[in-house]
Order: C-alpha cells, then sequence, then structure tokens
C-alpha cells in the first residue's frame, strides 16, 4: 500500500536524515573547524582598518534584547540542515561545495574589506553570554553578515527540500520563520546592524539561488 502524502514525507525526511548520516556528521563537524580556524585567522590579519558601518533609524526599531542569543546560536542547527537531508552523495557534495563557497567568499570580503559594528554603550559585563561572544569575535567581519548569508541559503534549500518530499506548507513557514527569527536575533543582540543584514540577506539568496541553479537533477527532482 502507497503512504498517503501527510505520512510519506516524515519517512522520506528520515531516509534522507540516516543515507550517509556518518559522512554527513563528520564532514559537517570538519567543515566548521576548517571554518573557525579560517574565520580567526581574517580577523587577525585583515588587510586594513575596519570601517564602522552607519546605524540606520530601523537599527533603533529593533531593541537590544539579550534572549536573543539563543535564536542566534540556533543558526547551527538550522543551516547544516540542508546537509543532513541531502538524498545522496553527490547531491551533498554539490550542497557542502556551494556552502563553502559563500564562507570564502565572505571572508575574502572580511579580509579585503574588513568592517565593524559601532562601539554602543552597554555593559556587556551584564551579560555574560554576549560577552564571551563578544571576546571572541574581534573587529572586521560586519558586513556583510555571514550569519544571516548562511541562514537565508539553508532557508532557500530548506524550501526547496520540503517541496521535494512533499512536506506541508506549514512546514515551510517554519523553517521561514525560523530564519527570519535568526536575522533578527542579530541586530537584537547588537552584533550586526540592518545594513549587515541586507547585504548578507543578499548574498545567501544569491548563492542559493546559483547553487540552485546548478544542482544535480536528483538533488531538484520532486
Amino acid at each position: 500500500m502507497t503512504p498517503s502524502p501527510d505520512r510519506a514525507w516524515p519517512r522520506q525526511l528520515l531516509s534522507r536524515f540516516t543515507h550517509l548520516w556518518y559522512l554527513k556528521a563528520f564532514g559537517t563537524m570538519a567543515f566548521m573547524v576548517v571554518f573557525f580556524q579560517a574565520y580567526f585567522r581574517v580577523q587577525r590579519h585583515p588587510l586594513g582598518e575596519p570601517v564602522t558601518m552607519p546605524m540606520l533609524a530601523i537599527d533603533d526599531w529593533v531593541p537590544f534584547t539579550p534572549v536573543g542569543f539563543a535564536a542566534y546560536v540556533s543558526l547551527w542547527v538550522y543551516v547544516s540542515l540542508p546537509a543532513a537531508w541531502m538524498p545522496n552523495l553527490r547531491a551533498l557534495l554539490h550542497q557542502g561545495l556551494w556552502t563553502a563557497a559563500l564562507c570564502i567568499f565572505c571572508l575574502l570580503l572580511f579580509w579585503i574589506f574588513p568592517t565593524q559594528t559601532p562601539v554602543l554603550d552597554i555593559d556587556w559585563s551584564q551579560h555574560a553570554q554576549l560577552a564571551f561572544m563578544k571576546g571572541l569575535d574581534a573587529t572586521g567581519n560586519a558586513c556583510p553578515s555571514l550569519h544571516v548569508a548562511s541562514a537565508v541559503y539553508a532557508a532557500v534549500w530548506l524550501h526547496r527540500i520540503f517541496v521535494q518530499v512533499g512536506a506541508p506548507v506549514a512546514l515551510r513557514w517554519l523553517s521561514v520563520l525560523q530564519c527570519a527569527v535568526i536575522l533578527w536575533s542579530t541586530m537584537a543582540i547588537r552584533q550586526h546592524v540592518f545594513l549587515d543584514v541586507l547585504a548578507g540577506a543578499v548574498v545567501g539568496g544569491v548563492f542559493a539561488w546559483l547553487s540552485l541553479r546548478a544542482a544535480p537533477s536528483e538533488a531538484l527532482a520532486r
């Protein structure tokens, strides 16, 4: 008996998740280790002094909210989902290479054109988690926001995956909402200003569009 559509999509996602799970898990972990090594190296050795990004009126519309930190760090789970749900090795390698291309592009911009967020009158010692992150995160990586670019890139891929497996529309909107919350969090904890977020969204959208256009047919077929 053929499963009904409302039950078939969870099985498809589970099947995708378990297929090559060891390679996906190790590859994601290795990718993040290499990425952060390159990320901190670029921060320590930019080609010039970072330029401070201007704040706009819209930046004041988003109040400083330390609880946004939870949404901010949720990115690392969110961006891992497209790779975890790739149906086969060829699609996995394709998606992974385009993810790497996105990161390399942003790191090159941070190295050549370093930017930083404005210094704000906030006592970071009152917010332990944010203070720790600020201590690790040096200047030079503000625009475009790689956090935002990665979230938008993942959101577009997740939308495609959910369409492929016939997931409910509600699940697709839930993914969009999670992406929007991550974008909001970057401003809510004052990690980025609006122009950083806007530039990051454009970069993430462009790389997602290019990667889907060049994707192998088995990664796109419904």
